[in-house]
């Protein structure tokens, strides 16, 4: 029996590497993966994608398409892109909205190219800019390179939210000042391969990078205004994007609640001391009343919440990554003008999937 399992195993082995000769050659003719999540896009996906046919008809490229779970028609209008460019365009449709940073990380694992460029959806990150990022990216060899924007086209809103964002990435990750994540960069494969190893199901792509490498660039480019309207980034989605930064790459805020309550407990210790000292010699006849105390357990019980809420949150994600809860998950995919019917789900930095390959 075990020679005739060896036998069985020998006779499928040149298939299985020619197989994977295949797949590595595919990869190796992809230069450039352009990595497009989409949120309610259905107006301007489509124009973005036959300027980019233009820009890069030179080029050995793909795009990949992430709906995130959008509200409006772009898993139709994705889907023809996908049936009108087969040879370059792939579409990703999620099962529900999961966040940019969990859309792209999808893309990622999808990427066959060398380089891989992430843009937004709404045009105002212009492709001409990619190919100044790529040479950029070659000939200082970095791991990855930034756009840094000449003048925003935010509104205000929206950049008093990445300037705290950036505020805190400087703090908490310790990165130069100078430095500008956006979410227009342009990486090489090395990185990509480290990025979608990430377990975790909140992830930042930005924290991924800074704590895979320091070969970081950035050029300055143009910000165009947002052919959608109004930025799609609604507070709470700043929020979550902020705790995501603040929680899952650093200890620093546990470690400063240690501060504050050596801080707190010292000035408790001084203020005891100078009640006493005040007593005894000063105002030997003042008496202190219920609003004082109760306003001292408020101020205590509050800081007291407030670390307990922080250590709760570090142990939440935790328990969720342990559960595990998804990064995203793909209910169908388009490349090469097939459908594939799928039920993958990103758990654990894995795509655990089963797929059914249909024709368009």
């Amino acid at each position: 029996m075990r020679l005739l399992y060896f036998l069985h195993f020998f006779a499928k082995l040149p298939g299985v590497i020619y197989s994977t000769a295949l797949m590595t050659e595919e990869r190796e003719t992809i230069e450039l993966s352009l990595v497009i999540p989409v949120y309610n896009g259905s107006r301007t996906i489509g124009p973005l994608v036959e300027h980019i046919q233009t820009i890069f008809a030179t080029t050995p490229f793909e795009i990949i398409l992430v709906n995130d779970g959008s509200d409006d028609e772009s898993e139709m209008v994705c889907c023809e892109l996908a049936e009108k460019f087969p040879q370059t365009v792939a579409f990703m449709h999620l099962s529900r909205n999961f966040g940019e940073h969990s859309a792209v990380l999808a893309g990622l694992s999808h990427a066959r190219g060398q380089y891989v460029a992430v843009l937004d959806d709404d045009g105002q990150n212009p492709p001409e800019e990619i190919m100044r990022m790529l040479q950029e990216l070659k000939r200082k060899n970095f791991d990855v390179v930034y756009g840094h924007y000449i003048e925003k086209k935010h509104s205000r809103f929206r950049n008093a939210g990445s300037w705290f964002n950036d505020r805190v990435a400087t703090f908490l990750l310790q990165k130069p000042k100078e430095l500008y994540f956006s979410s227009f960069k342009v990486m090489n494969r090395f990185l990509v391969n480290e990025i979608i190893k990430y377990r975790g199901p909140y992830p930042y792509t930005d924290g991924l990078i800074y704590r895979t490498t320091r070969k970081i660039g950035q050029i300055p480019v143009e910000h165009r205004a947002s052919a959608s309207g109004p930025s799609r980034y609604t507070f709470r989605k700043l929020v979550r994007l902020w705790l995501n930064m603040f929680l899952n790459f650093s200890i620093k805020p546990l470690r400063f609640s240690v501060y504050v309550g050596l801080l707190v407990s010292a000035f408790s210790v001084l203020a005891l001391i100078a009640i006493v000292i005040d007593k005894l010699w000063i105002t030997r006849n003042m008496t202190f009343g219920i609003p004082t105390v109760l306003a001292s357990i408020v101020f205590f019980a509050g800081l007291e919440l407030m670390i307990l809420g922080l250590v709760g949150e570090y142990l939440g994600r935790l328990y969720l990554d342990q559960t595990g809860t998804p990064q995203y998950v793909v209910r169908y995919t388009v490349q090469a003008g097939l459908k594939n019917e799928s039920s993958a789900v990103a758990i654990n930095g894995e795509d655990r999937s089963e797929r059914n390959a249909t024709a368009l």
